[in-house]
C-alpha cells in the first residue's frame, strides 16, 4: 500500500507538470480560444451572463458553460491568462481522477493507475487539455456521467452515483449538445442485462431508477429555462433568433447538414491511429484479449468498448468531422485497456513496437530541428512571413524541437528497448514541458495578435479611437482600448461602409484596423500603415486621409478579393 501511494503521488505530480506547465505564459490562440475568452470577458464587463455577445452581436454558436467557467475564474483570480486555460486543466484532472477510481474499483489500484497513465500519455488528451476549448469540459462531463452510471451498473446499486451520472450528462448537453452521448452507455448495459452477464444489474424495478432522467432534465433546465423565459419576455427578435440558432440550427441541423469540416467516413480511424499514440499501439494485442474477455461475458469490458463503437459510428455519419469530436471516447478506451497493460508490457514484441515508433518520432524531431538550424532558410523565411515570427524565435523553436527528439533518443539508449514505455514517458514529458515553457512565450505575439494590437495602439496614440473591420476575436480581445465594431458575421463590405461613415464624423481622431484584403482600390496604401502579420493575416491601419473617395466604390475585383478572404459566415475555424 505504501508503494502504491508513492506511485500515485508520482502520477499526480507528473500530471500537473505535463498539463499545467506554461499556464499564464500565453494569451488565447485561434481558432477557438479568443472567441470564448472574448465572450467571457464581455460577460464580466456587461454583467450579462445569460446571453453571451461577441462584440456587438449575440453569440449563439455554443452554450455558455465554458465561458461561465472562464468568467467566474477571472472574477476570482483577476488574471485572464490564468482564467481562460484553468477550466481545461481542471477538467483534465477530474477526468484522470474518474478513470483512476473506476479502474481501482472495477479491478484494483494498480489497474486504476495504469488506466490513468494510458490516458495521460495519449497525445490528443494532453494536446486538447492544454487548449481553452469546450471539448475538455465535454470530455469531463461525459466521463463523469460514465463514472456515475458504471458505479451503479457494475458496482451498485449506487443510486446517488446513478443520479449524478444523469445529471452530469445534462451538464454535458448545456456545455455542448453531444454531452447526451454519455447515455449511450445504457445500450450495452441493456444488452448485458438481457443476456444475464455476470456482475451487471439495472435495478430498473426500483422507483429510484427512473429519477435518473429527471436529474438529466433538471441539469439542462438550469440554463434553458432562464434563457427561454428572458428571451420570450423581452420580445426582441434577436433573442428569439438566438434561441432558434442555438437550440435547432447549431445542434440537429449541424449534425444532419454539416456545412464545414467535411471529411470521409473513415476520418476518425486515422485520428485515433495518430492522435491516440502511444496508447493505441497496444491495440493489435488488445483486440484478441478483449474478445476472450467478452466471451467470458465480462460487462466491465462490454460497456466501455461498445460505447466507444457507438460514439465512433455516431460521429462518422455526418460529413462534418473534427478530430476533437472523438476525444470523449478515449477515457473509456484507456479504462478497458488498463487490465491488459501489465501483461502486454512484458512482451518483447510490444516493447519492440513501442521502441520503433518512439525512435521514428525522435529522429523526425531531430531532423526537423537540424533542418531549420543548418538547412536552406526557405522554411524559416516562410514561417517568418506567414506567422510574423522573428528569426530569433524560429531559431529558439528549432533548438527546442532538437531537444525534444534528442531526449527521446537518449531515453531509449539509456533505458533500453525493453523499457520503451518509460522512454515514451520521458519523451512526451520533455515535449509538453518545452512546448509550455518555451513555445508559449515564443509564439504568443504572432499567434494571439498581441503583437499586432500592441503595435496598432502605439501607432494611433493613446487618445485615438479605433474601429475593427473584417476582424477576428483576438483583435478585440487584445486591444489596449475599447474598440468599435460593425458586426462580426456581417458582410465585410457592409462593415467597411459603416466604418468609413463613422470615421468621417471625426476624421482626425478615428482609425480603422482592417485585414489586408479590405484595402480596396479607393484606399491609398501609401497613406495607410502596415501593422504586421498575425495568424497568417496581414493587418493595416487606415486613417481618414487614406480614403480617396467616400462612399467607397467597390469593383468586381474588390468583391472577389473580399469574398475569398471572408469565407462562409458560419465557419467556426
Amino acid at each position: 500500500m505504501r508503494g502504491h501511494g508513492s506511485r500515485l503521488w508520482l502520477f499526480w505530480v507528473m500530471a500537473l507538470l505535463i498539463l499545467g506547465v506554461g499556464l499564464g505564459l500565453r494569451d488565447p490562440w485561434p481558432s477557438d480560444e479568443p472567441r470564448f475568452a472574448l465572450v467571457a470577458k464581455q460577460m464580466v464587463e456587461s454583467g450579462n451572463w445569460w446571453f453571451p455577445h461577441r462584440g456587438s452581436e449575440l453569440y449563439s454558436d455554443k452554450p455558455p458553460m465554458l465561458m461561465w467557467w472562464q468568467a467566474a475564474l477571472y472574477t476570482l483570480l483577476g488574471n485572464w491568462r490564468l482564467a481562460f486555460l484553468l477550466p481545461s486543466l481542471l477538467a483534465a484532472l477530474v477526468t484522470l481522477g474518474c478513470v483512476y477510481d473506476l479502474g481501482r474499483r472495477l479491478w484494483n489500484r494498480r489497474i486504476g493507475l495504469y488506466a490513468a497513465w494510458a490516458l495521460l500519455l495519449a497525445v490528443q488528451f494532453v494536446f486538447q487539455s492544454k487548449k481553452a476549448q469546450i471539448d475538455p469540459l465535454v470530455m469531463m462531463f461525459i466521463t463523469l456521467a460514465n463514472y456515475g452510471l458504471l458505479r451503479h451498473l457494475l458496482l451498485g446499486p449506487a443510486w446517488r452515483w446513478w443520479w449524478l451520472g444523469w445529471f452530469a450528462a445534462g451538464l454535458g448537453v448545456i456545455t455542448k449538445g453531444v454531452g447526451v452521448l454519455a447515455l449511450l452507455m445504457l445500450v450495452p448495459a441493456l444488452i448485458a442485462a438481457r443476456g444475464r452477464w455476470r456482475g451487471l444489474r439495472l435495478h430498473a424495478r426500483d422507483g429510484r431508477f427512473w429519477l435518473g432522467p429527471v436529474f438529466f432534465l433538471l441539469a439542462i433546465a438550469l440554463w434553458l429555462v432562464p434563457v427561454m423565459v428572458q428571451a420570450l419576455a423581452t420580445g426582441l427578435p434577436e433573442y428569439r433568433a438566438y434561441l432558434d440558432d442555438i437550440l435547432l440550427r447549431q445542434t440537429a441541423k449541424r449534425y444532419s447538414q454539416s456545412w464545414d469540416h467535411h471529411q470521409p467516413w473513415w476520418y476518425f480511424l486515422g485520428t485515433m491511429a495518430t492522435m491516440w499514440l502511444p496508447t493505441l499501439l497496444l491495440l493489435p494485442w488488445a483486440l484478441p484479449a478483449w474478445r476472450r474477455r467478452l466471451r467470458r461475458r465480462d460487462p466491465r469490458y462490454l460497456l466501455p468498448l461498445l460505447w466507444w463503437v457507438l460514439l465512433l459510428v455516431f460521429f462518422s455519419i455526418p460529413n462534418g468531422k473534427r478530430d476533437v469530436y472523438i476525444l470523449p471516447a478515449l477515457p473509456m478506451v484507456c479504462l478497458a485497456l488498463a487490465p491488459l497493460i501489465p501483461g502486454l508490457l512484458r512482451r518483447r514484441d510490444v516493447q519492440a513496437l513501442l521502441a520503433a515508433v518512439c525512435a521514428l518520432l525522435c529522429v523526425a524531431l531531430v531532423t526537423a530541428g537540424l533542418s531549420i538550424l543548418l538547412g536552406e532558410p526557405r522554411f524559416e523565411a516562410r514561417l517568418m512571413a506567414q506567422r510574423g515570427v522573428g528569426s530569433g524565435e524560429v531559431e529558439a523553436l528549432a533548438w527546442s524541437v532538437l531537444a525534444m527528439g534528442s531526449s527521446g533518443l537518449v531515453g531509449l539508449l539509456w533505458l533500453g528497448w525493453r523499457a520503451a514505455h518509460k522512454a515514451w514517458v520521458l519523451l512526451l514529458t520533455v515535449i509538453w514541458v518545452l512546448y509550455g515553457l518555451l513555445g508559449y512565450p515564443l509564439l504568443n505575439d504572432s499567434s494571439s495578435a498581441r503583437g499586432v494590437m500592441t503595435r496598432a495602439g502605439q501607432l494611433v496614440g493613446p487618445d485615438a479611437e479605433l474601429a475593427l473591420v473584417g476582424w477576428k476575436e483576438q483583435n478585440m480581445l487584445m486591444a489596449d482600448r475599447p474598440v468599435r465594431d460593425f458586426g462580426f458575421k456581417r458582410d465585410w463590405l457592409l462593415q467597411l461602409d459603416d466604418a468609413l461613415q463613422w470615421q468621417q464624423q471625426k476624421p482626425g481622431q478615428r482609425w480603422l484596423l482592417v485585414q489586408q484584403p479590405l484595402l480596396l482600390s479607393c484606399i491609398d496604401r501609401d497613406r495607410a500603415l502596415q501593422v504586421g502579420t498575425a495568424n497568417r493575416r496581414g493587418w493595416w491601419l487606415v486613417p481618414a486621409a487614406a480614403v480617396r473617395q467616400q462612399p467607397c466604390p467597390v469593383t468586381a475585383a474588390d468583391q472577389q478579393q473580399v469574398r475569398q478572404a471572408q469565407g462562409p459566415a458560419d465557419d467556426e475555424s
